[in-house]
C-alpha cells in the first residue's frame, strides 16, 4: 500500500478498509508505515529485509469500540467470560487478548449453547473479532445444533461403567499392575504457622465431594466398572523431622518413594498424603493420586477446592463451594450410551480419513537396543526457549493466525521428522475433551489423545507448515471427542509388542487453567517429584510462564543415553532461531538449516 503525496498515515482507518474488503484472517494484525521498501539488487521485494512488527502493534493500541448490536453483544460477553476479561473491543482478535486453543474450544462450546445453532471452531480462528465473528454468523445459513444425549445423574442401581479414557489406563493396568508411569506426585514444602486440622479437613472435603477421588476399580462379568464408595477417610500421618541432621536428605528420599510407589486399582483409596514436620514453622507435605482419577484440568480445580476449604476451616468456618449436579460417574455413562454403535463409526471416518495414509512408526535412532516389550523407564531434561525467543514466536503466531501450540507443534514435528528421515511422522497430543460447560468444575480423566500427521512432503517452508499444522490441528479438535483408543483399533489392529500403536511422541502445552497455590500465612515451594517414568519415547511439555515457554524433555531410558536429549534440546533451538529470522525457509528432511544440522 502505497499513501498518496499529503496524506496522513492513519493505520486504523486503513485496517476497517481493508476489512471491509477481506475475510478477517486476511486483515493484518500489524501495519508499519517505511519510507522506502527494501529491495534485492535485481530490484524484486527483499522479504527477509523486512522489519518484524513491534509487540505493542500486534498487542493492539486500536482504541476501544463496543459493541453495536445485539448479536456483538452476546459474543462480547461471551468473549469476555471466557478470557477472564472486564471487557472486550469488538475489533480486537480473540487470540491477541489471550485466547488459545483450549480457550477457543470453551468459547465455542458457549457459543453453540447460547445460539442454539452450530458454530466451528475453524470459523473462529478465520473471525476472531467479535465484529467479525458476528458478520460471519448472521451472513452465513444456520446450521441446526448437532442433539447430544443429555447429560444428567445416572442411575445408582448398578456400578458404572469406566469411560474410554478410563478403560485405556484399566488395560494397562491389568497388563502391567507395578508401573508406576500413571502416577501424579506432588510435593510441597509450607513455610509458617501451618494449621494442620484444617489441611487434613481441606483434603478429606474433597475426596468428600468429588465421587472419582473416592473411586476404585474391578471387573463384573468380564465388565470394568466403577466402585465409588459412599465415604473414604484420607489419612495424613505426620512424622516429625526435628532435629535430624539427615533430614534434608531423607526428605527428598521419601519423595522420590513415594512418586515410585505403585497404586493398585482395585484397591482404595488412589489417593494418598502425609506431612513431615521439619520445623516449628516448616513442614513438607507430599500429595499423589492416580491419573484414572483426575486430568489437568482438575489440578487446577483442586488447587482452587483445597485453598478455599482450607481458608475457611483455618478461619473456623463452614465452607461455601457451589454443589455439583453430577459426577464423574455419570459422565462415563453418558459418554457410553453417546459414543457407541453407528454414531462412534460415523465419527471415526474423520480419522480414518486423517491418517489412513500416515505413516504409523516413527523410526528414531536409538541408543540402546530396544527391548522385546515395551517398556516406561524415564526421566527428563528442562526445556527453556527464553522470553525473547517466546515474545518473537508469539509474534510470528500472531503474524501467521496460528496458535503458539502450533508453531511448536510444527517445531517439533521438523525436528523429528529430521532426527528420523522421515517426511511424514504423527504426534500424540492431549486435549482437554471437556466441550460440555457442566464438566468445567468437576475432578475426572476427561483428557483425551489426539493424533496430528505432520506432513514434509514437497520441501515445506516454514510458513507454509504452519498453514498445513494449523488445519490439521483444527480440524483434530473439531473431532476431539472420539476415543484415541478406537482411533487406534481401528487404523492399526496389529501391534508390535514394544512399540505404542499409531505415534511414539507426544506434544504437550498446558494451557489450562492454572490455578495459584496461596495459603493464609503460608509460604509454599514446590519440590520436584520425579515417578521415574516415561509413557512415550519422547515427550516435549512446555508451558508459557513469566520467563517464556519452558518445560521438560522427558525420554525412555531403555532407548536413549541422556546426550541424545540434550542434543535435541539444543537442535529444536536452533530451529526456532532459524525459522524465527526467516520464516520462508525451506524445512523439508533434504533441506540445510544452518546450524541445524550440527546440533543432530
Amino acid at each position: 500500500v502505497v499513501l498518496r503525496a499529503g496524506a496522513a498515515w492513519e493505520p486504523e482507518v486503513l485496517r476497517e478498509a481493508l476489512a471491509r474488503k477481506l475475510p478477517e484472517h486476511m486483515v493484518p494484525p500489524a501495519l508499519m508505515k517505511l519510507e522506502a521498501l527494501p529491495l534485492t539488487p535485481s530490484g524484486k521485494l527483499a522479504r527477509g529485509k523486512l522489519p518484524a512488527p513491534n509487540v505493542e502493534s500486534l498487542r493492539g493500541a486500536a482504541p476501544f469500540v463496543a459493541p453495536r448490536d445485539e448479536m456483538e453483544t452476546r459474543l462480547a460477553e461471551a468473549f469476555a467470560s471466557v478470557l477472564k476479561l472486564p471487557r472486550v473491543s469488538v475489533t480486537d482478535s480473540f487470540f491477541s487478548m489471550g485466547g488459545h486453543s483450549l480457550l477457543a474450544t470453551q468459547l465455542v462450546s458457549r457459543l453453540r449453547s447460547q445460539l442454539k445453532a452450530e458454530v466451528h471452531l475453524k470459523t473462529l480462528f478465520e473471525a476472531p473479532s467479535v465484529a467479525a465473528l458476528a458478520r460471519r454468523l448472521e451472513s452465513s445459513p444456520r446450521e441446526p445444533l448437532s442433539v447430544l444425549p443429555p447429560l444428567v445423574r445416572a442411575s445408582r442401581d448398578s456400578l458404572p461403567p469406566l469411560s474410554y479414557s478410563q478403560e485405556r489406563l484399566w488395560r494397562l493396568f491389568k497388563a502391567n499392575p507395578t508401573s508406576t508411569a500413571y502416577n501424579q506426585p506432588a510435593a510441597y514444602r509450607f513455610k509458617g504457622a501451618l494449621k494442620l486440622d484444617a489441611l487434613r479437613a481441606a483434603v478429606q472435603g474433597l475426596v468428600d465431594r468429588h465421587a472419582s477421588l473416592r473411586t476404585t476399580f474391578s471387573e463384573v462379568d468380564g465388565r470394568p466398572v466403577q466402585k465409588v464408595a459412599e465415604s473414604m477417610r484420607i489419612d495424613l500421618p505426620l512424622e516429625d523431622f526435628r532435629g535430624r541432621e539427615d533430614a534434608e536428605t531423607e526428605l527428598l528420599r521419601r519423595i522420590a518413594e513415594d512418586a515410585r510407589r505403585p497404586f493398585d486399582l482395585t484397591r482404595g483409596p488412589l489417593v494418598r498424603g502425609s506431612l513431615i514436620r521439619l520445623a516449628d514453622d516448616e513442614h513438607l507435605f507430599i500429595f499423589s493420586k492416580h491419573h484414572i482419577l483426575s486430568d489437568g484440568w482438575s489440578e487446577s480445580i483442586i488447587t482452587r477446592e483445597v485453598v478455599h476449604l482450607y481458608s475457611a476451616f483455618a478461619r473456623g468456618e463452614t465452607p461455601r463451594l457451589p454443589p455439583l449436579d453430577i459426577q464423574y460417574p455419570d459422565y462415563a455413562a453418558w459418554q457410553r450410551r453417546w459414543l457407541s454403535g453407528a454414531e462412534l463409526e460415523t465419527r471415526l471416518d474423520y480419522w480414518r480419513g486423517a491418517l489412513a495414509k500416515a505413516p504409523k512408526l516413527l523410526n528414531l535412532p536409538v541408543d540402546k537396543p530396544r527391548p522385546d516389550t515395551r517398556t516406561f523407564n524415564g526421566t527428563s531434561i528442562s526445556v527453556s526457549l527464553g522470553r525473547a525467543r517466546s515474545d518473537a514466536l508469539n509474534l510470528l503466531c500472531q503474524r501467521e493466525r496460528v496458535t503458539p501450540f502450533m508453531a511448536l507443534l510444527s517445531l517439533f514435528g521438523t525436528l523429528l521428522c529430521h532426527r528420523a528421515r522421515q517426511e511424514e511422522i504423527v504426534i500424540g497430543s492431549p486435549i482437554a475433551n471437556r466441550a460440555l460447560p457442566e464438566l468445567e468444575s468437576l475432578i475426572g480423566l476427561f483428557v483425551n489423545t489426539v493424533a496430528l500427521h505432520v506432513d514434509l512432503r514437497g520441501n515445506p517452508s516454514f510458513r507454509q507448515l504452519l498453514s498445513r499444522v494449523r488445519d490439521v490441528t483444527l480440524g483434530a479438535y473439531a473431532h476431539q471427542e472420539v476415543p484415541v483408543d478406537q482411533v487406534v483399533d481401528t487404523l492399526v489392529p496389529q501391534r508390535q509388542l514394544n512399540r505404542a500403536p499409531l505415534f511414539q511422541v507426544m506434544f504437550v502445552l498446558q494451557n489450562t487453567p492454572m490455578e495459584a497455590l496461596v495459603l493464609p500465612e503460608l509460604t509454599l515451594v514446590p519440590m520436584p517429584a520425579d515417578r521415574g517414568a516415561s509413557i512415550y519415547e519422547l515427550t516435549l511439555s512446555l508451558q508459557e510462564r513469566a520467563d517464556g515457554f519452558s518445560g521438560l524433555l522427558e525420554f525412555n531410558t531403555d532407548l536413549f543415553e541422556p546426550d541424545t536429549p540434550r542434543r535435541l534440546r539444543e537442535a529444536f533451538t536452533v530451529l526456532l532461531e532459524r525459522v524465527l529470522a526467516s520464516p520462508d525457509l525451506s524445512v523439508g528432511i533434504d533441506a540445510v538449516v544452518p546450524g541445524f544440522e550440527v546440533q543432530e
